[in-house]
């Protein structure tokens, strides 16, 4: 295959597979050009570096993330609310695991400006504001559901919860319901 058709966009998408197939850790400009059986010097004229192309991934993951979370949360609030956004990030994860570890990664601070970062927390603040908290108890808010969120799901992707009963989904359903308990009796400074 020749250089034909190779764009920025193209090569992210294309390494966004490569990350859910092979693991986000093994992007790389060269793994790239493997795959479209090119020369790795033909792709520099697209990505500047195998870290431009990492951070292309996550802004990629992070704005179809936070699609799916506004798609999941039109029209809902509370409990609805908080466990359609739960959902989002935990399937995203079990369908792309290399752009969901593509999510974490530390981006430059223009980088995460351009991001759709501001996205996912707005969503959050918008589920909180079923919970009637006000600052900075709802920046704690927001940490600790996206700490929650993240941790289990990176756990349970890492195997963690696969040789014990209950079965994870149950623990999840479980957690969320405390995260709502919580989020409905939160604790006075």
């Amino acid at each position: 295959m020749g250089r034909v058709g190779l764009t920025p966009e193209r090569l992210t998408r294309a390494g966004a597979e490569l990350a859910d197939e092979a693991g986000f850790e093994q992007v790389t400009v060269s793994a790239l050009a493997r795959r479209f059986d090119v020369k790795v010097a033909s792709l520099y004229s697209h990505v500047k570096s195998s870290q431009d192309l990492r951070t292309r991934i996550a802004l990629l993951a992070l704005e179809e993330l936070a699609d799916r979370g506004s798609e999941a949360l039109a029209g809902r609030a509370g409990k609805d609310a908080l466990v359609a956004l739960a959902d989002v990030y935990r399937d995203y994860a079990r369908q792309h695991p290399g752009r969901y570890a593509a999510t974490k990664l530390r981006l430059t601070p223009e980088a995460a400006a351009a991001s759709a970062g501001g996205r996912h927390a707005e969503m959050t603040r918008a589920i909180l504001r079923g919970y009637d908290l006000s600052e900075p108890d709802q920046t704690h808010a927001v940490r600790l559901l996206g700490s929650v969120f993240h941790g289990y799901v990176d756990l349970e992707l890492a195997g963690g919860f696969s040789h014990s009963a209950p079965d994870s989904q149950e623990s999840w359903s479980r957690v969320l319901d405390a995260l709502d308990a919580l989020l409905r009796n939160w604790p006075a400074p």
